[in-house]
């Protein structure tokens, strides 16, 4: 079974890409918490993501830097020759869902911080959250 399902947020704004046959496809680093040590210090892991076809057009229309997202996905390692020739790997997630738990738009109006509706990139269905669920 390959299955991830992580929760972070964007570091940068993500930017939005087609291949030669037309398909969307955007990329961007999900900086994901890790628990915190002993001595009280928060260390995160930036993980790379990929996103395809309207699930892309979703994150890079409504998500911006530091928005929060849960991802469902599988890992995948890609290989790759350097300029020098030499073979590398690299490892991300291909993402299969995603949820906004909060978007530019919503941050900008305090009226929507009362409104718990979040979207699920994939199907573009409206589902209700409870905020503290993440704590």
């Amino acid at each position: 079974m390959n299955k991830a399902i992580l929760i972070g947020r964007l570091t940068a704004k993500p930017e939005l890409k087609y291949t030669s046959s037309n398909i969307a496809v955007t990329s961007f680093n999900l900086a994901v918490d890790r628990p915190p040590r002993e001595d009280g210090k928060k260390e995160a892991d930036f993980i790379e993501i990929r996103v395809w076809r309207k699930q892309a057009e979703n994150i890079c229309q409504y998500l911006d830097k530091g928005s929060l997202v849960a991802i469902e996905g599988r890992v995948q390692t890609e290989k790759f020759t350097t300029k020098d020739g030499e073979n590398r790997y690299k490892t991300l997630v291909v993402a299969e869902r995603v949820m906004f738990l909060n978007s530019k738009k919503k941050e900008e109006t305090k009226e929507e911080k009362q409104d718990n509706t979040d979207v699920f990139a994939d199907f573009g269905e409206s589902v209700s959250i409870d905020d503290n669920w993440l704590d």
